[in-house]
């Protein structure tokens, strides 16, 4: 069973990559600056002097309030009946920058007291403002597979599956994501890194300057795909508003 990384707080100088298989290919890879952090005390790798331009704030995450993250990751495990003590959780995300944070996919991996991983949720956000969580279990070597639920992109229909990887090791952080439809894997998505300890001011004020608005820049990317694939006359699907999961209420 997976323990505990001790290299966090972090900065991870993570790929992202994207692959759409059907009706046509379209793939593409952006690098961007996110953060492993301990949720209960997710600003520890920040000055304040520095969190206008760097901060993970508990509203940007599961319930849209200001409950500290423990307290919701535990309302979120008790509302779904998951048995996982939780008892230290580490939380890849990006940080929010000049006011703004835009979080395709935020990971909390979930510790026993022993240092075990106990599992993994994955936390969705859409450019419309909604967000939803998907738990997923150990399960060895195999992926955790979980029915789609949320309307991500303006091109897949909200069915079918996600076969998810996730690895968090001393010195990397990686998830892996397929969507199959009508039993046939229609979209991958990654993002990996290697983790770059920031107990030090230094070291976290370099890694935002190498990047100082990455969820300004990451929505701007989102946006700028979305069109290339509208001109490529691919069909959009009607988005229909979306209820979050009890624990997330």
């Amino acid at each position: 069973m997976a323990s505990m990384p001790a290299a966090f707080p972090s900065s991870v100088r993570a790929q992202v990559h994207h692959r759409r298989e059907r009706p046509f290919t379209y793939a593409f890879t952006v690098g961007t600056t996110m953060w492993l952090v301990d949720i209960a005390d997710p600003n520890a790798a920040f000055p304040r002097w520095l969190m206008p331009f760097a901060s993970i704030r508990p509203r940007d995450h599961l319930a849209e309030d200001d409950r500290a993250l423990p307290e919701k990751v535990r309302a979120y495990l008790d509302a779904e009946e998951l048995p996982w003590t939780a008892h230290r959780v580490l939380m890849l995300a990006n940080a929010r920058s000049l006011g703004y944070v835009f979080d395709p996919l935020s990971v909390f991996f979930c510790y026993d007291a022993e240092g075990r991983l106990e599992g993994v949720l994955a936390e969705v956000h859409n450019t419309y403002g909604e967000r939803h969580c998907y738990p997923l279990p150990l399960t060895g070597a195999s992926p955790a597979t979980v029915d789609k639920e949320f309307y991500v992109s303006p091109f897949f229909a909200v069915e079918g599956r996600y076969d998810i990887r996730t690895r968090l090791s001393e010195d990397t952080v990686a998830v892996a994501i397929s969507l199959s439809q009508d039993d046939e894997v229609v979209f991958v998505a990654s993002v990996h890194g290697e983790l770059e300890p920031a107990r030090r001011p230094a070291r976290t004020i370099r890694a935002v300057a190498r990047n100082p608005v990455p969820s300004q820049r990451v929505s701007a990317l989102i946006r700028w795909h979305g069109i290339k694939l509208w001109l490529k006359r691919l069909p959009v699907v009607p988005r229909r508003p979306h209820q979050a999961p009890e624990g997330m209420a």
